[in-house]
C-alpha cells in the first residue's frame, strides 16, 4: 500500500484589524496510506471574527486555493474531495479527506484573515484566459 506524504504550514493575513492572530498546523509532516481517512490539523488564535482559508502546492507549482469558511454552515467542501470544519470553541479549522490518494502528497497551507477581502472570491485563483 502506498504511503501520503503531507506537510503542513501556517499562513496568516493580516489586512486590518490590531488583535494578535496566530495559526498554527500542529503536525508539521504527516503520513497517511493511500485508501485511509486524513485530517490535517489547523488551530489559530484570534478573538474577533475570522476567516479561514485551505490551499495546497503540488510539486514544482503554485499555491491552488482549496476552501474557505466565511461564515455559516461550518463545515464547508471544496475540491477534490476535501472538505473543513470550523469549531469556533475549539479555534479549530481541520482539513479532511475521506480517502487519500498518493496524488494528494503536497504542501497544504492553513490560513487565516480577520476581515474579508474586498471580494472574496478574490482569494481563489482562477486560470488565466489567452486571447
Amino acid at each position: 500500500m502506498l504511503s501520503v506524504t503531507f506537510l503542513l504550514l501556517g499562513m496568516l493575513f493580516t489586512a486590518r484589524g490590531t488583535g494578535a492572530q496566530l495559526v498554527t498546523q500542529p503536525d508539521s509532516h504527516i503520513n497517511v496510506s493511500e485508501g485511509n481517512r486524513l485530517e490535517l490539523r489547523c488551530n489559530y488564535s484570534y478573538g474577533g471574527s475570522v476567516y479561514l482559508f485551505w490551499y495546497v502546492q503540488y510539486p514544482s507549482q503554485g499555491l491552488q486555493f482549496l476552501l474557505k469558511y466565511l461564515s455559516g454552515p461550518t463545515r464547508v467542501k471544496g475540491i477534490k474531495g476535501f472538505e473543513a470544519e470550523f469549531k469556533n470553541d475549539e479555534n479549530s479549522f481541520h482539513l479532511m479527506k475521506a480517502s487519500a490518494h498518493w496524488s494528494d502528497s503536497a504542501k497544504y497551507f492553513c490560513a487565516l484573515c480577520d476581515t474579508v477581502p474586498e471580494s472574496a472570491g478574490g482569494t481563489e485563483q482562477k486560470p488565466s484566459q489567452t486571447l
